[in-house]
């Protein structure tokens, strides 16, 4: 077991993330003794494991108490580790709120249909909707039209799109942005997503729903038909949202 636990570990910190269908990390999630051992190996180094039901993979995460001891606090406050300018920051955000916030939904939705159709207590459970199936992903062009200009223009918007594809937080093909490993991982959901749905970036999702209204319908349909194993989202950020940073789009 130390083998594999010092296995995982470096792979955790060498890669950044690993595949929740691989075998170390099937091992970490579903055995109790194996995942107490991991948790005190990373925790000997400051960090905690990240894993998140709806999300694809796994990641190492910074302890809560480590938080101000790396990122400081007051002026010499950093917004996160990863080099990100306050302009990459808030695109961060947007892509998150964008791509992962519908897919949750989509997600949420199929565990509750799930919970509907379920005719036998104890019949056979589906695992959760991943991937391509309910996250759908957006323009590159649509995204600058409507945020380019306040975050730069052309230049800085495309330099700070490459920075997200680098870090893992998105993947870029033919103009078009899906998720990556990293998104669904290092944002805390339960933090992040009341402020983003109530506060500035409301109007902005109302207008991507009206954009996706054919994608709904047809998750919609395939809904009826499927189900899902409960749970919900409780992984923590790598970089974190302080009280007062919610209205700058700051993340660490």
């Amino acid at each position: 077991m130390e083998h594999e636990i010092k296995t995982l570990t470096a792979r955790l910190l060498a890669h950044r993330v690993v595949p929740r269908a691989d075998a170390l990390a099937r091992k970490a999630l579903l055995d109790d003794i194996f995942r107490a051992e991991l948790d005190k190996s990373l925790a000997a180094v400051g960090l905690r494991l990240v894993e998140n039901p709806y999300a694809e993979h796994i990641a190492a995460a910074l302890l809560p108490e480590m938080t101000e001891p790396v990122f400081g606090s007051g002026d010499a406050w950093l917004n996160n580790n990863l080099g990100l300018p306050r302009d990459g920051v808030a695109l961060l955000v947007i892509l998150w709120a964008l791509i992962i916030l519908p897919k949750r939904e989509r997600q949420i939705a199929r565990v509750e249909a799930g919970k509907e159709n379920q005719s036998d207590m104890f019949g056979a459970q589906k695992p959760l909707e991943t991937g391509e199936t309910v996250s759908t992903g957006i323009s590159e062009d649509a995204l600058y039209a409507d945020f380019g200009k306040a975050l730069g223009g052309r230049t800085r918007f495309s330099a700070n799109l490459g920075r997200l594809v680098n870090l893992g937080f998105i993947v870029r093909r033919n103009r078009w942005l899906d998720e990556g490993p990293m998104l669904d991982l290092m944002i805390d959901y339960a933090q992040l997503a009341p402020r983003i749905i109530e506060g500035a970036l409301a109007d902005v999702l109302l207008r991507r729903e009206g954009r996706d209204m054919l994608v709904d319908k047809r998750v919609d349909d395939e809904i009826e038909e499927e189900g899902a194993d409960d749970g919900m989202a409780s992984a923590g950020p790598l970089f974190d949202l302080p009280p007062d940073a919610a209205a700058d789009g700051e993340a660490r």
